[in-house]
């Protein structure tokens, strides 16, 4: 008997490339032999990693600046060696993370109309790994709080706010890590390393909840991810060398919830999760193509959609959260496909005849603001993301600058801050620092306004002697 097709209103996603003249031009998007995305995009910047003599550097691009980019065009540039990955703080749209070559995690803060000078002196330099740093990944909840993971098989996570690593995992791998992936609230991490296994690591009690062998047994990378339900998705490569996905259950590893095939190519699957529709977006690097699926409650899980295809072959892929997209339009995800020179924005859409609001599309997304401060978190607290309505679209909201004070270890522990604060940083405490700097504006202040009199009397004396010189002469 002929199955009956599965009723989706995700059935019919609609993906398009944007025309020319929307695209970002003359890129010269990094060669690095890493298999990171390359690109991070928030509801006001693009950022791509792009090839740099001399040290490691990242183009930031406000989204509306389309067309041909200058090749002078200003850079955040003060790696030394080239840059591997870089993620936008999810609590603050102008702050940065990058992790280098150089074994360096560097933290950004870019204007707010994007870049005029190049950058070159990051807001703070995080240095504990001893080889390159080629994941960065942000807290989903708690403000500050930053993971980075090296080819030194550790995992380190910072508070960004003092600068400090508290939490090092460097005794959990074996070999080299693929990617990290942190739960819905935080309170987890998954992994997947080249010794073929997936963990679920508790990073504040720094022990393993649950972990697979071989879970893909091809020797090709893997990824893992963490879906809104707690479960994880991984893809990976057969003893064959075929594509593969899967999804398990981390408090049973034996056996895998689904398992599917999909093809024999060769390039590594970057994949994509929308936690508010659970369609996850499959990009494999070198394809020209984009796989989604739906993930449901329903044998056999995992439920493929449709495929976006296009001619050009990705070198990474860039990933608009949901506050960034225009809602009016039905459009669902947004990618930032890199070309070789270039940057083309794909946008996914379901179509519907009715201009009105779609709330089956659009549920209340995760909003910019962080549920706990860095210091909750570390101390055992767990939050879910607080959730916005994308109903009236979203408006970004002013940020404010990211502030690092070096604790004292004589100070005492600050307090919590308030959580309704919109930014990626914490409260400027009133520390000998801020004092200072309140002294030296108060006596640039006296000297402005000393100057302004000196040119005053100045003034008076120069109108005088002209009164003068004109009776002299007449």
């Amino acid at each position: 008997m002929r199955r009956v097709v599965r009723q989706s209103k995700f059935r019919h996603v609609f993906g398009q490339a944007v025309k020319n003249d929307q695209c970002y031009d003359d890129i010269r998007v990094s060669r690095v032999t890493w298999d990171s995305s390359f690109c991070a995009v928030n509801p006001r910047f693009v950022a791509i990693i792009i090839e740099a003599s001399g040290g490691g550097a990242f183009l930031v691009l406000p989204l509306h600046k389309t067309g041909r980019i200058d090749k002078s065009y200003p850079t955040a540039c003060g790696h030394t060696g080239p840059v591997l990955d870089i993620d936008w703080c999810p609590h603050n749209d102008q702050v940065i993370a990058s992790g280098s070559e150089d074994c360096t995690v560097m933290v950004w803060q870019i204007p707010e109309n994007g870049l005029t000078l190049s950058l070159t002196e990051p807001v703070v330099i995080l240095e504990g790994h001893s080889k390159r740093v080629g994941i960065v990944a942000w807290h989903p909840t708690a403000r500050n709080v930053l993971l980075s993971a090296g080819c030194d098989n550790a995992i380190i996570i910072w508070n960004v706010g003092t600068g400090e690593a508290l939490i090092n995992l460097d005794d959990m791998h074996s070999d080299m890590i693929y990617n990290v992936s942190w739960s819905r609230n935080g309170s987890l991490i998954c992994t997947a390393s080249k010794d073929k296994k997936v963990r679920v690591i508790d990073p504040r009690k720094q022990e393993i909840v649950a972990e697979k062998e071989k879970a893909h047994e091809g020797a090709r990378p893997m990824r893992a991810i963490f879906l809104a339900d707690g479960n994880v998705f991984t893809t990976g490569f057969s003893r064959m060398s075929e594509r593969q996905l899967a999804l398990w259950n981390p408090k049973n590893m034996q056996e895998p919830i689904a398992l599917h095939e999909m093809d024999t190519s060769n390039g590594v699957l970057l994949p994509f999760y929308d936690p508010d529709t659970s369609i996850i977006y499959l990009c494999g690097k070198g394809d020209s193509s984009i796989r989604y699926f739906e993930i449901t409650d329903e044998s056999p899980y995992v439920h493929y959609l449709n495929t976006f295809s296009s001619k050009e072959p990705q070198r990474g892929m860039g990933y608009m959260p949901k506050r960034g997209l225009d809602v009016n339009k039905c459009e669902i995800a947004r990618f930032f496909k890199l070309h070789e020179r270039k940057c083309e924005p794909i946008i996914m859409t379901v179509p519907r005849k009715s201009d009105l609001f779609q709330d089956d599309l659009y549920p209340d997304t995760a909003g910019p603001e962080a549920a706990l401060e860095a210091e909750e978190w570390f101390e055992g607290k767990n939050a879910d993301p607080i959730l916005i309505s994308l109903k009236h679209g979203y408006i970004p909201g002013k940020n404010r600058d990211l502030k690092v004070v070096k604790k004292n270890i004589l100070d005492s522990k600050p307090a919590a801050n308030k959580k309704s604060e919109l930014s990626c940083a914490p409260k400027k405490p009133t520390d000998t620092a801020s004092v200072q700097n309140e002294a030296k504006l108060d006596e640039i202040l006296k000297e402005i306004k000393s100057i302004k009199e000196t040119i005053c009397s100045q003034d008076e004396r120069i109108s005088k002697l002209e009164q003068q010189l004109a009776k002299m002469a007449a």
